[in-house]
């Protein structure tokens, strides 16, 4: 009797793509969708926010891990991330999250009152409301399984500046594509291409795909992929790394509607 080979198991849209692996499940998508908006998730847009959340964390990591070989290290430690930071202007995201975490005080400023005196850091909310940075340790397993994936380790500090930042990234691309649907695209639409010291520039964005994110078509009760897509044109500078997040989500929901 021949054995039949065991088929790989399949964790979502697409074929051999990347998203097979995502950190960040589609549930865990839609959970921070619901803290923002009663609009209906569909499939590929959950599918969409994963991958392209994805992506910017990668990004980030891999920057991280470039400041930490710098030093002759393996472990990647916060003050990796603000030289990660400020090498590529493209992964300053989720910067709610700045105020919050130890890792950027002195970053961001001290604020002063019209009195000249300075504003205390504001305190961590009780609010029973759900936020993004109160929701921030939903993303740890995920950010851990991601750091795995490139072969990186990170202390603590770092695991728990990652998490924060996915999980703004993430709200703050929520609350914009439900923007989208309510406004029937995006309205407010600007491209900043950055150049980065010792980099060529990348290419323009092309108009046909700024046009077509630019005008929506669906109903407006629910946020499919390509108002996800036109959501992270609104997160993401004109770069690269913008260039890569639209891609790599368009492939993980290849084989999903865009609705």
């Amino acid at each position: 009797m021949t054995t039949q080979p065991a088929r790989p198991e399949r964790s979502g849209p697409g074929t051999a793509s990347a998203m097979d692996v995502s950190p960040f499940k589609p549930s865990l998508v839609k959970a921070v969708f619901r803290d923002v908006t009663s609009m209906h998730v569909s499939r590929s847009a959950a599918w969409a926010a994963a991958s392209v959340t994805r992506t910017v964390l990668t990004e980030i990591i891999d920057g991280a891990r470039r400041a930490a070989a710098a030093e002759a290290r393996k472990k990647l430690i916060p003050r990796d991330l603000l030289s990660a930071i400020d090498r590529n202007v493209e992964l300053e995201v989720g910067t709610k999250w700045y105020d919050h975490s130890p890792t950027f005080q002195g970053l961001t400023g001290v604020l002063y009152d019209a009195e000249g005196v300075i504003v205390p850091s504001r305190k961590r909310s009780r609010s029973r409301k759900p936020s993004a940075v109160v929701g921030a340790h939903r993303f740890e397993a995920g950010v851990k399984k991601l750091l795995r994936s490139q072969g990186a380790t990170a202390v603590p500090a770092m695991v728990r500046d990652l998490d924060g930042i996915a999980s703004v990234f993430l709200t703050d691309l929520a609350r914009d594509a439900a923007m989208v649907v309510r406004e029937g695209g995006v309205k407010r639409f600007g491209t900043v291409t950055p150049v980065i010291s010792g980099e060529p520039a990348p290419p323009p964005f092309l108009k046909d795909s700024h046009q077509a994110l630019s005008t929506r078509r669906g109903d407006g009760r629910t946020i499919g992929r390509d108002d996800i897509l036109a959501a992270t044109t609104i997160q993401l500078f004109g770069g690269n790394l913008r260039q890569r997040a639209l891609t790599e989500a368009r492939e993980a929901t290849q084989d999903t509607s865009a609705g």
